[in-house]
């Protein structure tokens, strides 16, 4: 897999002298009881691929390699959204549309190439912390072989395991203000291991910065209390994301409360 190549060739010498490798150096070095932990930083080397970043360039077969994959992962979005059109009772393409603001393809597809190492103290430093994804629809490809990811259900946390050559559909927040809570983001993070560099490729479907973003009507006047008004306020997305950016590992509902106010 070439994001593995280019981990080994372009970034593993990075991240052994990154910040959390240095933080945790440090705490071991002081540790002087069972309690002490890292917080607020995670085990994780990460980069991402967007149509207007640079992308690594020591990898042979790297670029080709991930424009076509990310180009087909693109039109998989497209259909998951259109399944959960027909699933909501929406007309087809509204959710694509709504994401675009309207019209035209304004929307932002980004791809997160991410890397757990091996951790020497797993029990000291999470891979990544708990978090909802704030966009639309995420597909991840995830490591056929090491595991790590877990997700959040009835107040447990399960594991996700590897499934060779599968790709894990995930919604984010505005799927779930779109359709008015019936489908929800769901919490995920990412156990650090002692064993295996865990491989972790995420592509988001995201809104763009300027589109509005509300339950669609057809599925708010179903469910609507007309006295407490709509479960989720309408907002810009880019004011959503600069919430987000200050809330991301925290709960999410007072994130849709204080963009509310904005």
């Amino acid at each position: 897999m070439v994001c593995s190549e280019c981990y080994k060739k372009e970034r593993e010498e990075g991240f052994k002298k990154s910040t959390p490798v240095k933080m945790l150096n440090e705490l071991m070095e002081k540790k002087s009881g069972d309690n002490m932990k890292l917080e607020n930083v995670d085990w994780e080397d990460v980069f991402l691929l967007s149509e207007d970043n640079e992308w690594p360039s020591q990898t042979p077969g790297f670029e080709e390699t991930m424009a076509e994959y990310r180009s087909e992962l693109k039109k998989l979005a497209e259909k998951v959204m259109e399944a959960m059109d027909e699933n909501l009772g929406l007309p087809l393409g509204y959710i694509k549309k709504a994401f675009n603001g309207g019209g035209g393809d304004t929307t932002f597809f980004g791809t997160k190439v991410s890397h757990y190492p091996p951790c020497p103290h797993p029990e000291l430093v999470i891979g990544l912390r708990a978090h909802t994804d704030a966009g639309g629809v995420i597909l991840l490809f995830q490591d056929d072989k090491v595991g790590g990811l877990q997700i959040l259900k009835d107040c447990q946390w399960i594991d996700v395991p590897p499934i060779p050559n599968a790709i894990v559909i995930n919604t984010g927040d505005q799927i779930e203000v779109l359709s008015n809570g019936r489908y929800k983001s769901v919490w995920h993070r990412v156990l650090s291991t002692p064993d295996g560099n865990r491989r972790s490729i995420a592509t988001f479907y995201n809104p763009s910065l300027d589109a509005k973003i509300a339950p669609a009507p057809q599925i708010a006047e179903i469910v609507e209390d007309k006295e407490a008004g709509p479960a989720y306020p309408e907002f810009v997305f880019g004011d959503y994301m600069s919430v987000y950016a200050e809330q991301k590992f925290l709960p999410k509902e007072p994130r849709f409360h204080a963009v509310k106010a904005l």
